[in-house]
């Protein structure tokens, strides 16, 4: 019996209880429903205040039984139910309680919500991590180490990105790695230590930001996740799922806003003549995040055993089905480490915003 049911073990009523009785124990604890049990506690069904109240509309007395009024097919939970399954069902059944019932049907507990509200959801996706570059731009610092592992904080930047995701449900990754990737095996591993499953892709040659979903053994059926292992970012990961589904295609790429300014006045002519001065005008673009959706079926489309870099694989998704790629605008905070300045600006953001 777990701890709410224990704490109200007078919810649980015999099949002779009266609704008077359901009332009573209802008011006592607080709790709008009572648990209606026969022999040995099978759980014959469960009267909420709002049974009760139809029954007395519909003319039934305070001293009518309650399994008169009681709902004999109520959504219950197994005991052996793990509490993310428990999070799953009071999402798909907005109840404040719940019966825990055995494989028999007994009674053995009753979940509230307010003890799983802040379990997040979990999604099969397989989350799939571009770790495998060399970061050249970032030398010496990636001399010997391999960019996703530089730290931010106390962490390196793919232990970040690692448990921002585990936080949003999702747990299933793929790291396709490369240079120096003995570092980043060693310190990752399974990924049990996070409460998440790992494994390695291994480019034997560099294969581009795309080339590498090929090598992945067990793609699945449900959309992959797609980003690579030097972003810092705030995006809704399960929103951009949503997002994908809704949209029917084969992608989606995440877009980002960005301005350029120009530092000198543009003058703008026909022939000759000048027909406007515009002073330090800013040019405004939507850029490539970095970040991805695809349908595990795309994945066919992958040029075979040869580097592919991810807007020539989506190109090709694109020409082979119209309107097969998605654009997702991203409002939330986003940076690519790409370069040494990148990366100081990583450093001072995350004490600034993720730290917090």
């Amino acid at each position: 019996m777990n701890d709410t049911l224990k704490e109200h073990r007078g919810l649980a009523l015999s099949a002779r209880a009266t609704l008077r009785d359901a009332m009573n124990v209802m008011t006592k604890h607080r709790v709008g429903l009572a648990l209606v049990v026969g022999p040995d506690r099978r759980l014959l069904g469960v009267a909420a205040d709002i049974d009760i109240r139809r029954a007395l509309l519909k003319g039934a007395k305070l001293t009518s039984p309650v399994v008169k009024a009681m709902n004999r097919r109520p959504v219950t939970v197994s005991s052996l139910a793990t509490r993310e399954e428990i999070a799953a069902a009071f999402r798909a059944h907005p109840k404040s309680h719940l019966p825990i019932v055995d494989a028999r049907r007994r009674l053995t507990g009753l979940a509230a919500l307010v003890e799983y509200a802040t379990i997040p959801r979990r999604y099969p996706n397989r989350v799939v991590v571009m770790a495998g570059g060399a970061g050249k731009r970032l030398r010496p610092l990636t001399a010997n180490t391999p960019k996703p592992m530089l730290r931010l904080g106390d962490k390196p930047i793919l232990e970040h990105v690692l448990e921002q995701m585990i936080a949003a449900g999702f747990t299933r990754f793929s790291f396709t790695v490369n240079y120096l990737a003995e570092q980043i095996e060693r310190h990752f591993g399974d990924g049990s230590r996070w409460g998440a499953e790992i494994e390695y892709v291994r480019e034997t040659r560099p294969l581009g930001t795309a080339g590498a979903l090929g090598l992945l053994k067990h793609p699945g059926t449900e959309p992959l996740l797609v980003l690579n292992g030097d972003i810092l970012t705030k995006v809704d990961f399960p929103a951009l799922i949503e997002f994908h589904r809704a949209e029917k295609g084969l992608a989606t790429i995440c877009v980002k806003h960005h301005e350029i300014q120009v530092p000198y006045g543009v003058v703008e002519h026909a022939g000759k003549r000048l027909t406007r001065f515009v002073e330090k005008p800013t040019q405004r673009f939507l850029v490539n995040a970095g970040i991805y959706v695809l349908d595990p079926r795309a994945l066919a489309g992958l040029p075979k055993r040869r580097a592919c870099d991810m807007p020539e694989f989506l190109e090709r998704i694109r020409r082979g089905r119209r309107g097969g790629v998605a654009c997702f605008p991203i409002q939330e905070y986003w940076l690519d480490i790409g370069g040494p300045k990148e990366f100081s600006r990583a450093e001072k953001d995350y004490e600034d915003l993720f730290r917090r």
